[in-house]
């Protein structure tokens, strides 16, 4: 009974970062119809920026704050760069192959300037050995950390999305960007903005998953976005309940599956769900079928 519930708790908390990374890849979907799939790269980034500028004497937390400065620019990069020449081409799926080469660019320069090895990461939150007990069992305050702080998050930008006038414009670009242009909306300053977004949640994302592991390294960062792309589909592309769903749900499922058959498999049941969820429903849990008028 231990065991599964440690599982559980693991699972719904690396999940909850799960969600975090759906989130920021709904925020680009939104706007431009596309997803950054050089995420990963953006979390690594964030999170090796964190640990060297702690380890030259700067606060954990100042270290923080200005690696998530720093990926919020490369969302920029990210947008300008990748995307939005891919998207001249009416119908074009160049911004997958873009995206993708950005993220590995990122990764080469990573490696180049910091080498392929494991570097420690700065314990920011709690430490491993924290825990309290609830109920008689202990709950690492590590875990319980970082699904708050997740989900607080998600709430937050759910609650900015539907109760600000941020959100209307957002929402209206998603609806119909033309039309919000000729309503006089920043279009292109929306989409640029929802690229930042989509790269501060994945650094504050790459940042929480840190904590686990302890270590990174420049390949850091693409397992978790092959993840949090799992958890966007099951629960919905664009639907931040969706998201936050689907991403404890993979990743409960995901610790339950390496905890009672093997490790191995982890990554194999998540690809089966995200193949099974686009057999069996393409919209996802909380998502609706477009409809396509001619």
């Amino acid at each position: 009974m231990d065991f599964l519930l440690s599982l559980l708790i693991a699972g719904a908390s690396v999940g909850s970062v799960y969600a975090l990374v759906a989130v920021g890849l709904n925020f680009t979907f939104w706007t431009t119809r596309t997803l950054n799939f050089g995420q990963g790269a953006v979390m690594m980034i964030c999170a090796i920026a964190t640990a060297m500028l702690a380890s030259r004497g700067m606060g954990l937390w100042s270290s923080a704050l200005v690696a998530i400065t720093i990926v919020a620019g490369v969302g920029v990069m990210v947008e300008r760069l990748a995307v939005r020449p891919a998207l001249k081409a009416a119908g074009s799926l160049g911004w997958v192959i873009s995206t993708l080469g950005f993220g590995i660019l990122l990764q080469g320069i990573a490696a180049k300037l910091f080498g392929s090895q494991a570097l420690p990461f700065p314990e920011l939150l709690f430490r491993a050995s924290d825990v309290v007990s609830v109920g008689g069992q202990p709950l690492s305050l590590q875990y319980a950390a970082i699904f708050v702080v997740s989900v607080t998050i998600i709430g937050a930008l759910e609650l900015l999305m539907r109760r600000t006038v941020m959100g209307s414009a957002v929402r209206a670009v998603a609806q119909d960007a033309e039309l919000g242009e000729v309503q006089g909306l920043p279009v292109k300053w929306i989409v640029s903005g929802s690229f930042v977004a989509s790269s501060v949640l994945a650094g504050v994302a790459g940042i929480l998953v840190a904590q686990i592991g302890g270590t990174i390294d420049p390949a850091f960062g693409f397992e978790l976005v092959l993840f949090g792309f799992v958890a966007a589909v099951v629960g919905g592309m664009g639907s931040s309940a969706g998201a936050l769903v689907g991403g404890i749900g993979v990743g409960i499922l995901s610790k339950l599956v390496g905890g009672y058959v093997s490790t191995a498999a982890e990554h194999g049941i998540a690809f089966a769900v995200l193949v099974l969820m686009l057999a069996m429903r393409p919209q996802g849990l909380f998502g609706r079928a477009e409809v396509m008028k001619a």
